[in-house]
């Protein structure tokens, strides 16, 4: 447990959900930037069969794991369920989503109010990522790999040996 600056004891969790499906430098981006906020930073890994991803769950996880693995307060979590009842069965009362765009935000703003609507003790964190990040998506990773194009800048060094 961390002390503040007034020696009073606080321990701030987060959740991180997604795909990742790959893990994305973006992705990195936003988890560093929350571990900058928060003691620890679950990232849940959403099994997500409606979203067909290219790598399985097990794979997902795997990249994650080595891209964190060097990174303190990070814990791993594969999930099937509502977000909101994951954090709520953890005892985590904030979600961080990520925002590379406007065109992001109308949908995480919905996201964040449904989760609100199912558990009101529930806040959304919504974190940018440095400009230069700004345009990765595991869907753009996804594409460039399909078509055999050069991905390895877009994605952690880690993953890529898991690859």
């Amino acid at each position: 447990m961390k002390k503040n600056q007034n020696t009073v004891a606080s321990y701030k969790r987060a959740i991180y959900s997604g795909t990742f499906d790959p893990i994305t430098v973006g992705h990195m981006d936003i988890i560093k930037r929350a571990l900058n906020i928060f003691d620890e930073v679950v990232i849940a890994v959403a099994i997500s069969e409606s979203k067909k991803p290219m790598f399985d769950l097990d794979k997902r996880v795997e990249f994650v794991k080595a891209a964190t693995k060097d990174l303190e307060g990070v814990i791993i979590k594969p999930f099937d369920t509502l977000l909101v009842s994951l954090a709520t069965s953890l005892e985590i009362n904030t979600i961080i989503r990520g925002l590379r765009a406007v065109s992001d935000f109308e949908f995480e703003l919905q996201m964040g109010y449904a989760n609100s609507s199912i558990n009101s003790k529930i806040e959304t964190v919504y974190l940018m990522p440095t400009l230069e990040n700004a345009f990765v998506s595991s869907t753009i990773v996804r594409e460039i790999i399909k078509f055999e194009g050069k991905f390895e800048h877009l994605v952690p060094k880690e993953i890529i040996k898991c690859m």
